[in-house]
């Protein structure tokens, strides 16, 4: 078994790790459902701030990935989201490089939902990027964004928790205010929205300060290589290195975009659809799909048996009444009435427990009664007859009905 928190939350495996926390595969034992558990890494005061912050958040969109519930236990502290398999926009990139302007499309406009509802509270997130994007395991189908990660992020009017010469942040997607020591406001949210959409074009990092250099006072600079024009419009909005020639709202933005995917040029029906993989790992030992009591975990896990050999074909013998009552006879299969075979037995791996599902449950002792206690009865399945005695059996329970018979017809 895992590290169970508050009686709840079982850890079952590490799949992430962030600057404050490692992040966690557990079972949810009241809702029966696997989740995400953030544990905090650090005991600070500072960093229990930042935590009790984030846990605090309760966003329910579909395209925002928020804390869900928490618990705390001894010196340490979690707290839970949905479980999202489909891994980060990085690991997306990674696999297929440059997206299709359309499937890019989706997601920015799906990124831009999420900043509308996330804004909508009051909320600045502060560190969109790509590892912070996290989608559904959707196969070829449509893919399912969903933005996480608001351990730096802060409602405006909030108490900074950093002083005003410190930039939090991730290096490469920060607002050119935010390096001046502007108070955090939504258009930063939205410059590094223009630079995540850049990345899922180019499929490579893109350099902000260089873009930001070439805005010339009026206008905007021609679009990079590999970007369609209407949508480089769009994005060149998002990323304007003043933030009051921005997007007033990610909702404006939505529709803009919107507009813009209109003028892109059919999909290519030759081109190979994407597919977003179920990046997380196949559950550890004594994890099954409905939670560490299911069976299938065990049974996934124990050694392939051996294959049992060929029967005899001559009829095995009737059992005595004495081998009936009695313990088994010597040479008797031990897997059935005594030890068990090599491999059966409990198993240790990774730390957890197992127990096989196939343990026969062991019998009470009967109380002893006077100097000479009885043996335990031993619980053996009797083996069926042959056909032949079953034939003759048969045959002579309807030889006995029919004298029976012809007996009340002579009274």
């Amino acid at each position: 078994m895992g590290e169970v928190f508050a009686g709840r939350y079982e850890l079952a495996d590490p799949i992430g790790r962030g600057g404050a926390g490692a992040v966690w595969r557990a079972w949810d034992h009241r809702r029966r459902r696997y989740v995400a558990a953030k544990v905090l890494l650090h005991g600070d005061a500072h960093a229990l701030l930042r935590f009790v912050r984030e846990q605090a958040l309760r966003i329910d969109h579909p395209h925002v990935l928020a804390p869900a519930s928490w618990a705390a236990d001894d010196d340490k502290v979690l707290f839970t989201m949905d479980l999202v398999a489909g891994g980060s926009l990085a690991h997306l990139i990674g696999d297929y490089g440059a997206l299709p302007p359309r499937f890019a499309c989706a997601l920015l406009d799906q990124l831009l939902a999420g900043l509308a509802a996330v804004h909508a509270e009051g909320v600045v997130h502060r560190d969109v990027k790509p590892a912070n994007i996290l989608l559904e395991a959707t196969g070829t189908g449509r893919p399912h964004l969903r933005l996480s990660d608001f351990g730096i992020s802060m409602r405006k009017g909030e108490p900074r928790l950093t002083g005003t010469d410190l930039v939090v942040g991730t290096p490469g997607y920060f607002a050119p205010e935010q390096l001046t020591g502007a108070e955090p406001d939504f258009p930063v949210d939205l410059f590094a929205a223009g630079l995540v959409a850049l990345y899922l074009l180019q499929g490579r990092k893109p350099d902000s300060l260089a873009l930001t250099r070439q805005f010339p006072a009026q206008g905007t600079p021609g679009p990079p290589e590999g970007v369609p024009e209407p949508l480089w419009d769009v994005i060149a909005n998002l990323m304007h290195p003043d933030p009051r020639k921005r997007f007033r709202t990610a909702t404006g933005a939505r529709k803009a975009l919107a507009e813009a995917a209109q003028l892109l040029p059919p999909p290519d029906p030759d081109e190979d659809p994407v597919e977003v993989f179920d990046q997380l790992g196949p559950l550890p030992a004594g994890f099954g799909p409905g939670g560490p009591s299911d069976p299938r975990s065990a049974a996934a896990s124990a050694p392939s048996p051996e294959p049992a050999p060929a029967p005899s074909p001559e009829p095995a013998p009737e059992p005595s009444p004495r081998a009936s009552h009695g313990p088994p006879a010597a040479g008797a299969a031990a897997g059935a009435f005594g030890p068990p075979p090599p491999g059966s037995g409990p198993e240790e791996t990774d730390g957890f427990h197992l127990a096989p599902p196939s343990s026969p449950t062991p019998l009470p002792s009967p109380e002893p009664a006077g100097p000479a206690p009885a043996p335990a009865p031993v619980r053996r399945r009797i083996p069926p007859p042959p056909a032949r005695a079953t034939a003759a059996i048969l045959s002579a329970a309807l030889l006995c009905f029919a004298v029976g018979a012809w007996a009340l017809t002579r009274i």
